[in-house]
C-alpha cells in the first residue's frame, strides 16, 4: 500500500464516512479501529478510552482473533508508552516498542509486536482516547520503523475526525439516556394512574357486593365476576409495565436472547400462548437492536392488550446482511382502511418511526377476524 499524501486521501475519506455511519460509542470505537489498520496496512490496532482509576473504560482490538484476546487476559493499565499517550498527547513512533525504557511487557499469549505508531485522539485539551498500531506490513529499514511520517500525517487526521464521531456519539448515547429516562418517567406515571383507577373501581364493585350480599344475592354475585374482572386488568396493567420499564439487557445479551426472556415472561403472564423462534440471526448494529425490541414490545402489547388472541408468535431471523422482525397473532385484527385512527391507539406511527430511523421498513397487515402480523426489516451493519 503507499501511502503518499495524495494517496491516502481517499482512504481517510472512506473512513471518515464509515465513522459517521454509526451513533452508539463502540461501534465507533471499532470502525475506528479497523479503518486505521486498513488504511496504514498494519497488523494490529487498537484504541483505548481512559477510565478514572488508571485502567480502560474500553479497549477495542483488530487483528487479534476472540481466543487470542480472551487468553490475553484482563485490559492494560495506564502505564508506559500508553500513559504517555494519554497524558501528554505526544505521537510515538517507534522501531522497535519492545526496546523503549518504557516497555514493561506484556502477557505470554499477547501477539509479538515490533514497529509501533501511537497518537492520543482528543478533543480540544480532553484526551479521549489512545490509538495505535503495530507491524506495518511492508519491508522494515536496518533498525527503522515501517510507519512513516506521512502515515503519522494521515493517522493524525483519522484520529482528529475520530475525536468528531467519538464525541458525537457520546452526546447520542447521553441523549438517547435522557430520552429513556423520560419514557420511563412517563409510563411510570401512567402507570400509576391505570393501576390506581383500577384499583377505586375494584373497591367500589367489592363494597357494593357486600352491601347486596344479603338482600340481592344474584346481583351480587354480578358484582363479584366485576371484582374479578378489575382485578385481571389490574394485574395486566403491572404486567405490561414491568415488560416496559425493565432495562433491556442488549449490551450484555444481544437482541435474540433479550427477545427469548421477554417472550417467556409475557407467555407465563397471559393466557395467550407467546412464542418466538430465532433463524440465524447475526448481531446488528446498537441502534438497529434497540428499534426492533421496541417494535417487538409495542406489537406484542397490541397483540396481547387489544386482539384477543389465543396465540401469538414472534420471529426473527436473518434477511441478507439485516433481519426480519415478524409478530403474527389470530386475535380479532382490524380494518387498514381506518388505519388513521387505529394507528394512534395501537402505535404504529411511533413503530414506523422507529423502524425509520435505523434505516429499516415496517409492514403491518391485517383484517377483521383474521387476526394481525407486524413485519420490520432493518438492513445491518
Amino acid at each position: 500500500m503507499t501511502n503518499g499524501p495524495g494517496a491516502g486521501i481517499p482512504a481517510v475519506s472512506t473512513a471518515i464516512l464509515a465513522m459517521s455511519r454509526h451513533l452508539e460509542v463502540r461501534d465507533v470505537l471499532k470502525t475506528i479501529v479497523a479503518s486505521a489498520r486498513e488504511l496504514l496496512d498494519a497488523e494490529y490496532a487498537a484504541l483505548g478510552v481512559p477510565d478514572d482509576h488508571g485502567g480502560f473504560a474500553q479497549f477495542v482490538v483488530d487483528g487479534v482473533s476472540a481466543e487470542q484476546w480472551k487468553a490475553i487476559g484482563p485490559l492494560p493499565r495506564q502505564h508506559g508508552i500508553l500513559a504517555a499517550m494519554l497524558h501528554n498527547a505526544t505521537p510515538e513512533r517507534l522501531a522497535d516498542v519492545r526496546q523503549d525504557p518504557r516497555f514493561g511487557g506484556w502477557p505470554s499469549a499477547h501477539p509479538d509486536m515490533r514497529d509501533f505508531l501511537g497518537l492520543p485522539v482528543a478533543d480540544g485539551d480532553e484526551i479521549l482516547g489512545a490509538l495505535f498500531l503495530a507491524n506495518k506490513r511492508c519491508p522494515k529499514p536496518d533498525g527503522g520503523c515501517g510507519f512513516t511520517e506521512d502515515d503519522e500525517r494521515l493517522l493524525g487526521i483519522l484520529a482528529q475526525h475520530a475525536a468528531i464521531a467519538l464525541t458525537n456519539a457520546r452526546l447520542y448515547e447521553r441523549s438517547r439516556e435522557l430520552t429513556i429516562a423520560g419514557e420511563r418517567a412517563r409510563l411510570a406515571h401512567e402507570l400509576h394512574d391505570a393501576v390506581s383507577q383500577k384499583l377505586f373501581s375494584l373497591r367500589l364493585t367489592a363494597q357494593a357486593a357486600t352491601a347486596l350480599v344479603d338482600r340481592d344475592p344474584v346481583r351480587a354475585k354480578d358484582e363479584l365476576h366485576q371484582v374479578a374482572a378489575l382485578a385481571a386488568e389490574a394485574a395486566d396493567e403491572l404486567r405490561a409495565a414491568v415488560v416496559e420499564l425493565r432495562p433491556a439487557a442488549l449490551d450484555e445479551d444481544g437482541l435474540v436472547a433479550t427477545l427469548r426472556s421477554q417472550v417467556q415472561v409475557l407467555d407465563r403472564a397471559h393466557s395467550s400462548h407467546v412464542t418466538f423462534v430465532a433463524h440465524g440471526v447475526r448481531a446488528l448494529p446498537a441502534a438497529q437492536e434497540e428499534a426492533m425490541l421496541r417494535v417487538a414490545q409495542e406489537a406484542l402489547h397490541n397483540a396481547l392488550r387489544h386482539s384477543g388472541a389465543e396465540h401469538v408468535e414472534v420471529t426473527l431471523s436473518r434477511a441478507g446482511q439485516g433481519a426480519l422482525l415478524r409478530i403474527a397473532d389470530d386475535g380479532c385484527g382490524f380494518d387498514p382502511g381506518t388505519v388513521r385512527r387505529a394507528g394512534r391507539h395501537l402505535g404504529l406511527v411511533s413503530m414506523h418511526d422507529r423502524a425509520g430511523g435505523v434505516g429499516g421498513t415496517l409492514t403491518v397487515q391485517s383484517e377483521p377476524g383474521k387476526g394481525t402480523a407486524v413485519e420490520m426489516e432493518v438492513p445491518g451493519g
